[in-house]
């Protein structure tokens, strides 16, 4: 018997107190490093993208693997290329949490396009306002404290 799984998940985390250094010129290389990770974690990468402040994630995950420890993986092993190869002047690290959101085989198309159109969304709106809209689309009750 086999296993069989449909876990897409969206995942979105920031640098640490949102600073806004994942300058565009780089910002394809973070995306490449981050989907060999995921590659290498044998989860499908649907899309990923960002913007200054923050990356989302729209993959499938493995049945092999916990959200946490691949979240974790991830943002180990990419602080560790950002400061190996001066990618990005100014970064600290990423934020200590993340926001991860299931999302329907059907809704996946749309959560598709909504990361591809990071840069033009966010002449609209700021990444901390898009942090918090998603978290209450998700009904999520975030402690204040940690959404900033």
């Amino acid at each position: 018997m086999s296993t069989y799984t449909q876990t897409s998940v969206h995942i979105v985390f920031s640098t640490r107190d949102r600073a806004p250094v994942l300058t565009e010129a780089r910002r394809e290389e973070l995306f490449r490093y981050v989907w060999g990770i995921l590659k290498n974690k044998h989860c499908h990468l649907y899309r990923i993208g960002g913007y200054d402040d923050h990356i989302h994630i729209l993959t499938a995950l493995h049945p092999s693997i916990a959200l946490a420890d691949l979240v974790r993986d991830i943002k180990v092993a990419s602080t560790s290329w950002i400061r190996s190869e001066s990618v990005f002047p100014g970064f600290a690290k990423w934020q200590d949490g993340y926001a991860a959101f299931n999302v329907s085989a059907d809704d996946r198309p749309s959560v598709i396009e909504y990361i591809k159109n990071q840069e033009s969304h966010h002449r609209e709106e700021d990444s901390l306002a898009e942090y918090k809209r998603l978290l209450a689309i998700h009904g999520i009750d975030a402690d204040r404290e940690y959404v900033k």
